[in-house]
């Protein structure tokens, strides 16, 4: 059988909707098709290419090393097209499902409310927003963006960087009230150091008394796995948490909670970036319509 009686473009995007959706069947429903006939298909593109892409041993699907690549560079054929169809007139709006990832407090107080405005101006995307702290693989989860603080350490992921936000030491009037204010970084062994539990969280706050650097061990009597969760628990007055700026600013406004040691902060800053597989020029319109988006409306600082 010649190229031309092969629609290639048609099995990889078949292709490619299976590994995003999990399955032949989910496929199967989206392209009105039966799932023995996706399976022939991904069979047939399996044959005609020598290798095996997806394992079918276990439950779940799960690509096998030659399917990893085969897929990521699917994704940026298929984007390639997209963009040239685009270019000529045709399909130029993004359109799909758009499946993004963030940290909690991120999702909190940019993505959700931003995230009306977002759809009202692209009617053809639907979103899939999971929040977690958790760093997440974004090829093993069928993520198009994740938006991850702090350094990044996969060289694998292209980023945009989205701002930056200072780190701030809070805690509501009624635990002040209760246990003072600590007027030193010494002050805090006599303070609920409230902590995150998840892998990436900081061991310590990072304080400076004159020129020195301190890193204050967390030693409070409870963690949480979000810091919207620290926050939910500095404003029940548990004790004094360390978050992102634009995570409190509302609640100091408001009285909810007290910045404390501010005379102390060494001023590091944390970074945001929102970071995508692949390279920039071979974005799915619905991929860079939210990028742009989120370049344009979030102020973190």
């Amino acid at each position: 059988m010649s190229r031309l009686e092969v629609n290639r473009s048609g099995e990889l995007e078949v292709f490619i909707r299976a590994v995003e959706l999990g399955g032949f069947s989910a496929a199967a429903r989206e392209f009105v098709m039966t799932p023995s006939a996706v399976s022939k298909l991904v069979s047939r593109l399996e044959q005609r290419l020598g290798t095996r892409l997806i394992n079918r041993s276990t439950r779940k699907l799960q690509l096998t090393p030659e399917g990893c690549v085969f897929y990521e560079r699917g994704t940026r054929i298929l984007a390639d097209l997209e963009e040239a169809e685009r270019c000529a007139g045709i399909h130029g709006t993004p359109r799909g499902r758009l499946r993004v990832n963030a940290n909690v407090p991120f999702g909190h107080h940019f993505l959700l409310p931003l995230a009306p405005e977002f759809l009202a101006r692209h009617p053809d995307v639907a979103l899939d927003i999971v929040l977690t702290d958790e760093v997440v693989d974004l090829l093993e989860q069928r993520t198009d963006v994740a938006v991850r603080a702090g350094p990044l350490k996969d060289s694998t992921l292209v980023a945009r960087k989205l701002g930056e936000t200072r780190m701030v030491i809070v805690a509501a009037p009624t635990y002040l009230a209760r246990c003072a204010i600590p007027l030193t970084p010494g002050a805090l062994d006599q303070h609920n150091l409230l902590g995150a539990n998840y892998a990436r969280a900081q061991r310590g706050w990072p304080l400076r008394e004159g020129n020195v650097d301190t890193n204050v061990p967390i030693t409070g009597n409870a963690q949480a796995s979000s810091g919207e969760a620290l926050r939910g628990l500095a404003i029940a007055g548990l004790g004094l948490a360390r978050l992102a700026a634009f995570q409190v600013r509302e609640d100091i406004a408001a009285g909810r909670l007290v910045a404390v040691l501010e005379d102390f902060n060494p001023g590091d800053m944390e970074e945001i970036h929102a970071v995508f597989l692949g390279q920039g020029g071979y974005l799915p319109l619905r991929v860079r319509a939210l990028l742009d988006f989120l370049v344009e409306r979030v102020r973190l600082d």
